[in-house]
């Protein structure tokens, strides 16, 4: 008995030296990204013209957050704009708000979107409908839960002309309006720097794309040559697959901070959390159910057994050589999941440190969020989104991966 204790002993603090490696190579990461990443309002600007820009919002069921959208929106510096909000059958005061701003500021261009054809996603169906009425040469995708600085259009465009590129999106500050979402989201956006971070979509080497739906601007000719919404219709979250597919497609794509000029809300409660969290690992599972498993595998073992395994290793400890190098090695790797959180909490998120204590809380939701997503993948209520529920079994998506 004694001899099976001590190999399972062995084979936990090997998975944990392992897990504690990977965390060390991530915060350096992470580190490096925070110290990197460009911002915004920091560039070599030149002269540039002043294109008309269209700024496509869409809108389900945003009572709560669309006047605030519009008035950060109608309080910008630049000039030549145009808003295009877009009501997506809400089944609230949404599209009345839209309406009574659009009859009270000429900048604004309400739309009622059509019913959303089966086969779409309902924020890719609103994004097309917007798209139909613009007349910019320049589209400023945003969320309706979005506000925005006063001089962000400006220095979007600015940064775009001046760096010569096609498309430009800009990391907001992330807004945390539950205590259940201050303490997961530290936990998921950990990945961001690494996976998705912008030195990676920067570097013309890597095929890493990506958008933020928050914000991101794109030329008008790009948008088209890539497919618009219509392109990623099926994808659930169609703002990393445009980006995916601008980077695929060859054309120049840049990620910047903008924390201080830019506020979303990535989850408004327990239930959208939820949701959020399932839809990363459904799309990758449609794909391939057995990477899908094995990233789900990596993640278990990343976030969050470091802490039963130390909880296990502190109350059996009996002094031997097996639970000794096991104790050491669960307090390292749970020490690294804790100084991950606290990293990006503080550097990204700006989460007050208390909502780090419950650290293990919030990897342990991660990881059955993603359980979940894999369990449902194939149902056809898999995912619950602004009042709609969507199957995913009959799409092939190619959005982003954990």
């Amino acid at each position: 008995m004694d001899l099976i204790i001590d190999i399972i002993n062995y084979i936990f603090s090997a998975i944990l030296i392992g897990v504690s490696c990977a965390w060390i190579i991530l915060i350096k990461s992470m580190l490096i990204s925070f110290r990197d990443t460009p911002y915004l309002d920091k560039f070599n600007s030149k002269g540039h013209t002043t294109p008309k820009v269209s700024v496509i919002v869409p809108a389900r069921n945003e009572e709560k957050f669309i006047s605030k959208c519009l008035d950060s929106l109608l309080n910008q510096d630049y000039q030549n704009y145009e808003i295009v909000a877009i009501d997506d059958s809400s089944e609230d005061a949404t599209g009345e708000i839209i309406k009574k701003y659009a009859e009270e500021h000429s900048k604004i261009i309400h739309v009622s979107a059509r019913p959303k054809p089966e086969d779409w996603m309902g924020k890719n169906w609103a994004c097309i409908e917007g798209y139909k009425k613009s007349t910019g040469v320049l589209l400023l995708c945003t969320d309706s839960d979005t506000q925005h600085s006063k001089n962000i259009i400006s220095l979007a465009v600015a940064h775009l002309e001046s760096a010569k590129i096609d498309a430009l999106t800009v990391i907001p500050k992330m807004l945390c309006l539950d205590n259940w979402t201050k303490i997961t989201l530290p936990m998921i956006s950990t990945f961001l720097h690494t996976r998705f971070s912008a030195l990676r979509v920067n570097d013309p080497t890597k095929k890493t794309g990506y958008f933020f739906g928050s914000f991101f601007i794109i030329k008008k000719a790009v948008y088209e040559a890539i497919g618009t919404h219509e392109g990623v219709k099926h994808e659930i979250i169609e703002d990393g697959a445009l980006g995916k597919k601008v980077k695929e497609s060859g054309f120049r794509l840049k990620m910047v901070r903008g924390e201080h000029l830019l506020e979303a809300v990535w989850a408004r409660n327990w239930s959208t959390l939820w949701n959020a969290l399932k839809r990363l690992m459904i799309p990758l599972y449609l794909q391939s159910s057995t990477i899908a498993i094995g990233s789900f595998l990596a993640v278990l073992f990343l976030l969050f057994m470091p802490f039963p395994i130390f909880v296990y290793s502190v109350v059996f400890f009996d002094g031997t050589v097996s639970f000794t190098i096991l104790l050491v090695s669960s307090i390292i790797a749970f020490c690294l999941v804790y100084i991950a959180g606290i990293i990006d909490a503080t550097k990204g998120l700006q989460i007050k440190l208390v909502y780090c204590l419950l650290v293990p809380v919030g990897s342990f939701i991660v990881v059955a969020g993603f359980l979940m997503g894999i369990l449902q993948a194939k149902s056809k209520t898999a995912v619950s989104w602004r009042g709609r529920t969507y199957s995913m079994k009959e799409h092939v998506t190619n959005s982003i991966s954990v």
